[in-house]
């Protein structure tokens, strides 16, 4: 173990950070594209099942394959990488924003709209708010699985700690894998309990009881 380190200790600090770097930066571009478009499709609930469906056959599609398609537009490293990982992204994210909005109580939206909210106050006051659970239960499961899936960006030259998981299948040698498997397993459980402290903070009842103390 200690010889491991002294050898790879460095590389395993770099792959790190670059596989979480990957991983944050396609999960942030799902978050940012997501989240509005599940609002605005929670207007429209007839358009908003065709399209959360075809969003649905993007993610049946192998990520090699996606990583592949965007070479030839952006070459290789870590751009295919992150778009690849940002088009996984969506669907979870879409679906609970759209379901979270949908399922809040209209008659809480209207009495909102009632006092003089506009619809933009009601969405941000109102709507996101109360949806907050279903919304971020969407974006957890999303950074669970990005970051499960960025060891693939080491095929295309992405970096990450997918390198050592492949070179470790190419020579021959546990260690390697584990080195690339343990330290994305503990990103995932650290980002997954972030989140979660993210969550209660944002939930209204946590907002109203931090307004009182304040």
């Amino acid at each position: 173990m200690m010889e491991f380190f002294a050898e790879h200790g460095n590389e395993l600090v770099n792959k790190t950070w670059e596989h979480f770097y990957i991983s944050l930066a396609a999960m942030l571009l799902g978050v940012l594209v997501a989240v509005p478009m599940g609002i605005i499709l929670s207007r429209v609930p007839k358009f908003a099942d065709r399209f959360i469906s075809f969003i649905g056959i993007l993610q049946t599609i192998p990520s090699l394959a996606i990583l592949a398609f965007f070479i030839p537009i952006v070459g290789i490293g870590k751009i295919p990488a992150i778009i690849a990982l940002f088009i996984y992204s969506l669907l979870p994210i879409l679906r609970n924003t759209y379901i979270g909005i949908r399922d809040v109580d209209k008659g809480v939206v209207e009495a909102g709209k009632g006092m003089g909210m506009s619809n933009w106050q009601a969405i941000v006051k109102m709507e996101l708010p109360l949806s907050i659970p279903v919304i971020m239960a969407g974006i957890r499961l999303s950074t669970v699985y990005l970051i499960g899936w960025a060891a693939l960006a080491a095929f295309i030259g992405g970096g990450g700690l997918g390198d050592f998981i492949f070179d470790g299948l190419n020579l021959y040698k546990p260690s390697l894998i584990l080195a690339g498997t343990i330290p994305a397993t503990v990103l995932a459980v650290i980002a997954d309990r972030s989140l979660a402290i993210l969550e209660n903070s944002l939930t209204p009842n946590a907002l109203s009881e931090s307004q009182e103390a304040a």
